[in-house]
């Protein structure tokens, strides 16, 4: 350590790069920055601790996550391109709903009638859809055929519910009404078809490559070789539109989901639509659902599902966080069954 090297206390550190205290300490949470401590234990920041927290800040800036910025960084130029390109696509995304958002206030503020409408809520029924819903079906059983639109497919949607609620009918019926969607089920998992899975793989030299570059870069984010998360890769890999994986977390541990989960935001080179149902809060953290997913709950009672807003208070977001638990919960309830097996 140089003598003449500046440190800086996190307070200085902070104002310096424009950030707060608290997203310094953050950046150390999660593994992204180690301040040098001082003899009594105070935290400081020296040139190249600023240096590292500055690019922190550069792209958070363009909104970039926690979880991107540490594969950029350890990736360097390697990862920082495709980073980008998925950010923009997302910005890109956004603009497209806010541009929606402003034509529709416009067409509101055109229409005379809106003037005369007694409640806010009529007022905003006035207004017509900005697009034409992408899913329209009639429910299946257990609900009575009413009738379910899903406004917009993002690139990750999450079906969730309790055991029973129907959510993997829910599911079948998406990958019907959607054209060309491969609907990934739980005998992925059986003895016969992962050997069968094996055998694809070594037969074909091309899939077996990328399917080898895809696990290493997942096992070192922490996630097991296994049967399991190959079957799940090499599903995904069919030349379908979509996708609709039936309990994603079936077979994984909770490394493997969080790195599978990471892979799925921003590892992947594609866009097509993967619809997973899940009661895995790794798959499914509630305080990482970005705006290119969405959040689908079936309720117990088997009324309509409903998209669920990924913030505290919203419509639905209790339940479905009360629907969630930890991977090894799961585990211990793997086997656990709802009154009637093909409605959950």
């Amino acid at each position: 350590m140089s003598s003449s090297a500046q440190f800086f206390n996190a307070t200085e550190a902070a104002r310096r790069l424009g950030v707060s205290v608290k997203a310094l300490r953050l950046y150390e949470e999660r593994g992204l920055i180690a301040p040098v401590r001082t003899s009594v234990g105070w935290r400081t920041y020296g040139p190249a601790e600023m240096q590292r927290a500055g690019e922190i800040a550069a792209l958070r800036s363009l909104g970039l996550g926690l979880a991107q910025i540490g594969r950029v960084l350890d990736g360097g130029t390697q990862q920082l391109a495709p980073a980008l390109a998925e950010q923009q696509a997302l910005l890109e995304a956004r603009t497209q709903d806010l541009h929606d958002t402003v034509e529709k206030v416009r067409r509101l503020r055109q229409d005379p009638a809106a003037d005369k409408a007694s409640t806010l809520q009529e007022w905003a029924q006035k207004a017509p859809p900005a697009g034409n819903p992408k899913i329209v079906l009639d429910l299946p059983w257990p609900w009575g055929g009413e009738e379910f639109t899903l406004g917009a497919i993002r690139r990750l949607t999450y079906i969730t519910g309790p055991l029973g609620s129907g959510k993997t009918r829910l599911a079948r019926a998406i990958a019907t009404a959607l054209p060309n969607t491969a609907f990934i089920g739980l005998t992925r998992l059986e003895d016969e078809n992962i050997q069968t899975t094996q055998h694809r793989i070594e037969a074909e030299p091309e899939p077996k490559s990328r399917m080898a570059t895809v696990l290493a870069q997942l096992v070192e984010d922490g996630a097991t070789a296994s049967p399991a998360l190959t079957a799940l890769l090499v599903a995904l890999e069919s030349d379908a539109n979509a996708f609709v994986v039936d309990m994603i977390e079936q077979g994984l541990d909770a490394a493997s989901q969080a790195a599978l989960m990471a892979h799925l935001r921003h590892g992947r080179t594609d866009r097509r639509p993967i619809f997973m149902l899940t009661r895995s809060n790794t798959i499914l953290n509630l305080a990482a659902v970005g705006a290119d997913e969405t959040i689908i709950l079936c309720p117990a009672n088997h009324s309509p599902p409903i998209e669920v807003a990924p913030y505290p208070g919203a419509p639905g977001y209790e339940t479905v966080a009360n629907c969630l638990a930890s991977p090894e919960v799961r585990a211990r309830a793997e086997g656990v069954i709802a009154w009637r097996p093909e409605v959950a």
